[in-house]
């Protein structure tokens, strides 16, 4: 079975984005570094298991949130830990989104929110839909608080 592997085009700061990366994700690895003429042209490496290559382009290319990588958060400490990490020197957007500093999109999520957002009460769903509207960082408590709000309502 063929592998999927994102392919990602920086302008020419793809060494230190992966070093950034690396240094935010327990289980990074680079595995392989290409150079050309003395300059880095491509890294493969791994985040959590996923397998990137980045490519030194040039500007011809941006980031768009038309592509963005999830983070599933176990705990809110992780996501805290994620959300400050990627967003530094970025830009914190709605309901877990993020651009990190050099362009790239990432969505920051808790596991449980599924099940949150799919409760069976209808009322309660919705409530809790409501309540991550109105967030940057999807937290945890407070999700659980409109859930439970909801149900004395």
């Amino acid at each position: 079975m063929p592998n999927i592997t994102p392919f990602l085009w920086f302008d020419n700061n793809l060494e230190e984005a992966v070093n950034h990366y690396a240094s935010i994700f327990k289980d990074a690895k680079i595995l392989n570094i290409a150079r050309a003429e003395g300059r880095v042209l491509t890294i493969t490496f791994e985040l959590n298991g996923q397998r990137f290559v980045g490519l030194n382009g040039g500007p011809h290319f941006k980031f768009t949130e038309a592509v963005s990588f999830m983070v599933s958060c176990d705990t809110q400490e992780e996501v805290d830990r994620y959300w400050e990490k990627l967003s530094e020197g970025g830009l914190q957007g709605q309901c877990g989104w993020l651009k990190d500093k050099f362009g790239l999109s990432w969505q920051i999520v808790p596991k449980v929110l599924g099940e949150l957002l799919s409760d069976q009460d209808p009322q309660k769903s919705r409530a809790v839909m409501q309540s991550m509207l109105k967030m940057k960082k999807i937290v945890i408590a407070d999700l659980q608080k409109a859930r439970e709000g909801n149900v004395a309502a």
